[in-house]
């Protein structure tokens, strides 16, 4: 493993000082170039036909060698309906075998998937669909009758797209993100790698198909492996448990709130799964809700860092190397990173700057929008994530927060995430936001949104005593108000947009309100 300074002056190996520069992972290899992703399934399916590859909350299975001809029975379909390579499929369904089907069936034509949460409202589907203009839409029940003729797989280049997600618009308006095939290519392979995945896993298909982690390594990198994936079509955690026991699944790919459920459900649970990873992302993973995981289950946690724009995980932690506490990692793959300061200049180790990611799975840019593309993308492949970070003297990265939810008061900067983590080590919390709310003087104060742990009594002052002990003294919650919920997307991340701290400082009751 290397770090390399931009110039190509100097390389270091792990363990040596290191200056400003990128870090640069060992490569994966087994890359076949130019090949369309849906031979992912048919090479399973040639290989080992009789194995599981689907289990479904019904109880049925669907092994490979019928897998695949869903999905070839799903290109006929779409062929029918007149979608030829480079057209558009709109899937707007749940996590199932009709997704998998489709997806592999719209792949198999040439055709890009457009993959649209069910979950979500009308007219943000009727908004993404009329500026993906798809060929057709799938919402429903497909007929998957064997067709009278295969449907031959047309073949493509790495460079096209082979799904076109929209990101969660969580710093703005839902951009179009392309994803190539050999981007998604690269992706799974390296998620993998870094997950041991061997035909005898079994991954719990929970993190939404519609989503970059439940494509690429839920549906791809599973597959891809011959391993099982154990589907589930809506998230509940005792009813998850139970299909994670029945199954046997070994990994979990999911986010914190998952966990949190995950870990509550088991109190009264009489028997557990065999977990032996627990992939986390989407959202900073606080330190306790690792501990309660691990002691729970048995299982390593390994968060990761991963991106719609980088096709999948972007770092994680290879099989067995052992976690640094509040990092996600190192770069996976051909992956590069570097930490950059505001005027685009290389920060060294331990300096908080931008988070910058290069490589083979990073997209080629944003559907019809040449702006947003010129913004993310630099001219030699650099992708502005909009994320504050650190590298360490090895690589591992440190996530400190979004850069747009960096709140400033009175000229410190306050991490949201450093109060977060705080604010989850105390028994009582079961979840917490942190967001930035209007000050006449300072600028921004600091407010902390608390769901409190079933049959807690705990009080607003008693949490800031708490937090005050454990924090600076200008970034310890001034405000702290008690929600029965946090709003979610589809994928579990807390939407702090949804938040509205003006409104929560005015409409709660006083004793709420430190």
């Amino acid at each position: 493993m290397r770090i390399c300074r931009d110039d190509g002056s100097a390389c270091r190996r792990r363990g040596e000082a290191s200056g400003p520069g990128t870090y640069q992972a060992p490569d994966v290899g087994r890359r076949e170039a130019n090949v369309n992703l849906a031979r992912v399934l048919d090479g399973a399916a040639r290989t080992h036909p009789a194995r599981v590859a689907l289990l479904l909350e019904n109880g049925d299975s669907i092994t490979y060698d019928e897998l695949r001809a869903r999905a070839v029975a799903a290109a006929h379909e779409l062929r029918e309906r007149g979608v030829a390579a480079g057209d558009r499929v709109a899937l707007v369904l749940p996590n199932g075998a009709d997704f998998v089907a489709a997806y592999f069936g719209t792949l198999r034509l040439g055709a890009i998937v457009v993959s649209l949460n069910p979950l979500l409202a009308a007219p943000e589907i009727e908004e993404r669909v009329v500026r993906a203009e798809p060929r057709t839409v799938l919402d429903g029940p497909l007929d998957l009758r064997p067709p009278p003729a295969p449907t031959a797989v047309v073949e493509r280049d790495d460079a096209d797209a082979a799904a076109l997600l929209f990101t969660s618009g969580t710093s703005g308006a839902a951009k179009g993100a392309m994803l190539t095939h050999g981007g998604l290519r690269a992706a799974a392979l390296a998620a993998a790698d870094a997950l041991a995945l061997t035909e005898d896993d079994v991954v719990l298909g929970a993190a939404p198909f519609s989503h970059v982690l439940g494509q690429a390594t839920g549906i791809l990198s599973t597959l891809g492996t011959g391993a099982a994936v154990a589907v589930v079509r809506r998230f509940d955690p005792d009813d998850a448990l139970r299909f994670m026991s029945e199954t046997g699944t070994t990994i979990l790919l999911g986010v914190p709130a998952m966990c949190i459920g995950l870990c509550r459900a088991a109190r009264t649970a009489t028997r557990l799964p065999p977990l032996r990873v627990a992939h986390v992302g989407g959202a900073p993973v606080p330190p306790q809700v690792v501990d309660d995981v691990e002691r729970t289950f048995g299982a390593q946690v390994r968060e990761g860092y991963g991106l719609t724009e980088l096709s999948g995980i972007a770092t994680s932690y290879a099989a067995g190397e052992p976690r640094r506490p509040g990092s996600v990692g190192r770069p996976l793959g051909d992956t590069e990173i570097r930490v950059v300061a505001h005027d685009g200049r290389p920060l060294p180790p331990h300096e908080v700057g931008e988070v910058q990611l290069r490589g083979p799975s990073v997209i080629p840019g944003y559907w019809r929008d040449d702006d947003a593309t010129r913004a993310a993308l630099s001219p030699d492949g650099w992708l502005a994530t909009g994320d504050l970070g650190y590298l360490d003297d090895d690589g591992y990265l440190f996530l400190v927060d979004r850069k747009k939810e960096l709140i400033i008061r009175g000229g410190y900067n306050v991490y949201p995430r450093a109060v977060e983590d705080v604010l989850y080590a105390h028994p009582d919390v079961l979840e917490a936001a942190v967001v930035g709310v209007p000050h006449d003087v300072l600028g921004e104060d600091v407010l902390a949104a608390v769901v409190r742990r079933p049959g807690s009594a705990l009080t607003a002052h008693e949490l800031q005593t708490f937090a005050k002990e454990r924090l600076a003294a200008y970034a310890y919650p001034r405000h702290v108000v008690f929600v029965d919920d946090l709003p979610k997307g589809a994928t579990g991340k807390v939407l702090k947009r949804a938040l509205d701290p003006a409104a929560l400082v005015r409409d709660a009751r006083p004793k709420e309100v430190a």
